[in-house]
């Protein structure tokens, strides 16, 4: 995605926003930016001072303020990371009295997964103007189909149309659950493979004779036989 892309871009360039809003309901997204903010905006030896991580069930948004508030020691910026912040939808809205006056050294990263914000309320009006409101939608089977040769390409691989398919068919359309396929079989393969649908097959466990795609074209051939 584009605004993915142009998040990690700015952030790699120093450009940091006083927060950013990931919500949707494709988690793939949100944990790619999220932890990306995690282990590359502060220093290892600045992070056990500077940087923490809260979880929705566990706190609550006068909690998330206050820690948002307080200065950093001996690094420019304090950065909190709100997981499942989804858990704090009931109260979510009074962050708003926050975000009229951010701390300028916080970097306040929320994990909103599988819901959204109400766009024409306050809250989402304020995070649009002052910081990033990223929401991360579920992709389409044929998406995901294209989407898995780009990841592919990026690393080096090649994958044939069918093999993708299969992944689509056998997986869904669940990202976090088909990139943590291929990041195995990219363990196996050597750079350079086109992988196809034995390599599916053998590493995956899903069968290159007997799924939707031959059983299709069984039906196209009134194969009976083969269709059963």
């Amino acid at each position: 995605m584009n605004q993915v892309k142009e998040i990690v871009s700015d952030i790699k360039k120093g450009n940091y926003k006083p927060i950013y809003f990931l919500m949707g309901d494709e988690p793939y997204y949100i944990d790619k930016i999220s932890d990306y903010i995690e282990e590359n905006v502060l220093e290892e030896s600045e992070k056990a001072f500077n940087q923490m991580v809260l979880y929705g069930r566990d706190t609550d948004i006068n909690q998330i303020m206050s820690e948002a508030k307080r200065y950093p020691m001996m690094a420019e910026k304090t950065v909190i990371l709100v997981k499942e912040a989804q858990d704090l939808s009931r109260n979510i809205e009074d962050l708003a009295n926050y975000l009229n006056a951010p701390q300028e050294t916080t970097i306040l990263v929320f994990a909103f997964k599988n819901k959204k914000l109400d766009k024409r309320k306050k809250l989402a009006k304020l995070v649009a103007q002052k910081g990033v409101l990223f929401e991360s939608k579920k992709l389409y089977d044929n998406q995901v189909q294209a989407w898995i040769p780009r990841v592919l390409s990026g690393k080096g691989y090649k994958i044939e149309p069918k093999a993708a398919y299969l992944l689509t068919e056998f997986l869904g359309t669940e990202l976090a659950k088909i990139a943590n396929e291929l990041d195995k079989l990219m363990l196996i393969l050597p750079q350079g493979t086109i992988i196809d649908s034995g390599h599916i097959e053998k590493n995956i466990g899903i069968s290159k004779d007997y799924n939707i795609f031959e059983l299709r074209k069984a039906l196209g051939a009134k194969n009976v036989l083969k269709a059963n």
